[in-house]
């Protein structure tokens, strides 16, 4: 008989990633899961004998071999080669139809097949097959179970992030867009640029450890570049971002790091890249984080006279919020009980092995105390559970000394929130990271904790502190929440809508809570800052001075004009809060109490016009509507729109929006792909950084 050839390979595409939920990938490759079945149908020049050899060989790597796992060579009478298995389904005449289900561990990446029939080899065009982890797998570690949460953690291409300040928490729109072109082959690229070995590459733990080293430039060019200075001329400030989409498909045209990004940025990149590997993954943002410096769980913050913050003292910081990822796997490498979500972050804050990764770090470990698990427990934990202390700088004979006037026990790590499985809403995740803050198992929780990091007494840590001031006992104490003997409260809210343009009416509440005639002195500071906790302006403060009797409250207000901060607003590139901090102390007790809050400024809403449904390849238009309801001019506004499977990312100038005028935009839309699909908006100038709105559209 003539010596068998293959004359075709049919990959089955459209069958094929229906069953592994690959079918959103815009490639033209085969792109499966793991540890699942596939079917690939093989024509040949003649009918298969006895006799034939045939076999399907999958290679992984630069030069894939035998002995090293990287050559699969697999023959459909040989059931089992590393894990993976081959049958044939049905043979008709010259067509042969096999199954291929590969190993449930099997190495994520691209695999090269080849077929080999007798002596001679096939290399089918698009012979390239991508191989995924399997969410719906039970044997793969990242099994879940739930449907609805594997189509919101792997299979959702868009979401929200929250952002603001526990006070005001508000979300942020985001394209995740890990089915857009270019997109998984970043991703693939990312994989290779890793270096991981191909064992690694089997486990979740390593390979989104690698990721959150990799999606930022740090120290292996990786793909976004992180910038807090205000100052973003040389790229895209990270406000103006409002998917990973443009971020990704840059960088891997360019192999050069994105300019710029911060922790939401970072947050939602990773995102994208997790999800598009199939491991799942959630966007987590943490209000009131602590970046503490020194693992010794204490956040020093250090105000003048007159209650404002200052910058110059503090070496650790509460950043109002921060965001990094959950990834969901199962923890080989760890004891029993730490399967579950586990916390990765790739924003670039402090080495970990020598380079700037975090994690995957279980959030059960976090919870439980257990702080010595890897990776980098000790660092998440104290950035959910450090304490804050506020010091006043005095000088005193020339000298500055340090008066400890306030120590906060659960001001930290507050409304950690997620969006919602299939809801667009904020779910509260705080009980997930912590036990309810005084509770039995709190307690058990932060002593275990205590056991492993060694806080240092209380003594202020700043570089000019003279120690010798203050003798703290050096014990391992854990801290409680100071009550004064008056009983004392304070609380901080805003009496009017915060509006740029607008005075800011706030009021600073004290309320005394024990029988008595107290004398409080008040101190409030107003001021500008970043998220991260930097101070950018001083604003105003007040100093009064007031009695309460008894059960008794007050509220005394504190006023800003516009022009007190209109400027610095227009003049920074980041979206900025307003920070009050509050100091009381009693005259009669000389008990002192702090209390600081930060408010975000409220914007007009940006309206989104167009139908509800539209029908695959017709064009719709969409509109985008912006009235100026500020006392204050907007300048150079930018719109930047997207809608995955819409259009790509645009942005159109819209000069300045005078305070009472109406902007309207409008763009042409041709939908290219089925189902529910998002359009986000985003309105950027010189007075207003963050409006943005989304609004979804169902394509038939």
């Amino acid at each position: 008989e003539s010596s068998l050839k293959v004359t075709g390979v049919d990959f089955l595409k459209s069958q094929n990633t229906r069953q592994h939920h690959t079918d959103g990938y815009n490639i033209k490759n085969l792109v499966v899961r793991r540890g699942q079945p596939f079917q690939v149908q093989v024509s040949l020049n003649r009918e298969l004998t006895a006799a034939d050899k045939l076999s399907l060989r999958f290679g992984i790597g630069e030069n894939p071999v035998k002995n090293r796992g990287s050559l699969l060579s697999l023959k459909p009478e040989r059931e089992n080669f590393n894990g993976w298995k081959i049958s044939v389904i049905k043979k008709n005449g010259k067509e042969c139809l096999l199954s291929v289900t590969s190993s449930p561990n099997a190495p994520v990446g691209k695999y090269n097949l080849n077929v080999k029939a007798g002596t001679n080899t096939y290399k089918p065009e698009n012979g390239v097959i991508y191989l995924l982890f399997n969410p719906w797998c039970e044997d793969d570690v990242v099994y879940m179970a739930d449907e609805a949460q594997k189509k919101e953690y792997v299979l959702n291409d868009t979401g929200y992030i929250y952002v603001g300040s526990s006070y005001s928490i508000y979300d942020r729109p985001w394209n995740y867009g890990q089915f857009e072109e270019l997109i998984l082959d970043a991703c693939m690229f990312l994989l290779d640029k890793s270096k991981l070995s191909l064992s690694d590459r089997r486990d979740p733990a390593n390979v989104s450890r690698a990721m959150s080293a990799l999606v930022n430039a740090n120290d292996d060019n990786g793909v976004l570049l992180g910038n807090w200075s205000g100052n973003y001329i040389s790229g895209t400030s990270p406000m103006d971002w409002i998917g990973s989409v443009t971020i990704l498909q840059q960088y891997y045209k360019t192999k050069k790091p994105v300019r710029y990004g911060q922790c939401w940025v970072f947050a939602g990149v990773l995102n994208t890249v997790m999800r598009c590997l199939g491991v799942p993954s959630r966007c987590v943002s943490t209000f009131e984080a602590a970046h503490d410096t020194e693992e010794n769980l204490r956040v020093d913050v250090y105000l003048n006279e007159k209650g404002e913050k200052l910058n110059s003292l503090t070496f650790d910081s509460v950043w109002n919020f921060h965001v990094w990822n959950d990834v969901w796997m199962k923890r080989g490498d760890l004891p029993e009980g730490f399967n579950g979500w586990q916390t990765i972050d790739s924003t670039p804050q402090e080495q970990s092995q020598g380079r700037f990764q975090c994690g995957p770090c279980p959030v059960k470990a976090v919870r439980e105390g257990d702080v010595y698990l890897p990776y980098d427990s000790k660092f998440v934990y104290a950035e959910v559970n450090a304490d804050r202390v506020y010091w006043v700088v005095k000088k005193v004979n020339g000298k500055d000394k340090y008066f400890k006037v306030g120590t906060e026990t659960q001001s930290i790590g507050k409304n950690i929130s997620t969006k919602a499985v299939g809801q667009n809403r904020r779910e509260d995740i705080t009980r997930e990271y912590k036990y309810p803050e005084g509770s039995k198992e709190e307690r058990k929780s932060m002593e275990r904790a205590y056991s492993f990091i060694r806080p240092s007494g209380m003594v202020p840590r700043s570089g000019y502190a003279s120690i010798s001031a203050l003798s703290g006992n050096t014990q391992t104490v854990v801290p409680k929440e100071p009550v004064t003997k008056a009983g004392l409260q304070l609380e901080i809210t805003n009496t009017e809508p915060l509006l740029p343009g607008n005075p800011l009416e706030m009021a600073i509440t004290v309320k005394a809570s024990t029988p008595g005639n107290w004398t409080v002195v008040l101190t409030g500071s107003c001021q500008l800052q970043y998220y991260t906790g930097k101070v950018q302006a001083n604003l105003g403060t007040i100093k009064e001075t007031i009695q309460l009797e008894g059960t008794s409250e007050m509220q005394i207000p504190l006023k800003i004009a516009p022009d007190a901060y209109m400027k610095t607003l227009s003049s920074v590139e980041d979206d900025v809060l307003i920070l009050v901090t509050a100091i009381a102390e009693v005259k009669e007790t000389n008990d002192k109490l702090t209390k600081e809050t930060s408010m975000r400024f409220e914007y007009p809403p940006i309206t989104v016009q167009m139908p509800e449904t539209a029908t695959l390849y017709n064009d719709f238009t969409c509109a985008f509507i912006f009235k100026n309801m500020l006392n204050v001019t907007l300048e150079n506004c930018k719109l930047v729109v997207e809608g995955l499977g819409i259009f790509k990312m645009t942005t159109f100038d819209q000069g300045d929006i005078m305070p009472g005028r109406i902007m309207k935009s409008e763009i042409t839309c041709t939908p290219t792909r089925l189902g529910e699909k998002k359009i986000v908006a985003k309105l950027i100038s010189n007075q207003i950084k963050g409006i943005s709105t989304e609004k979804a559209i169902t394509i038939t």
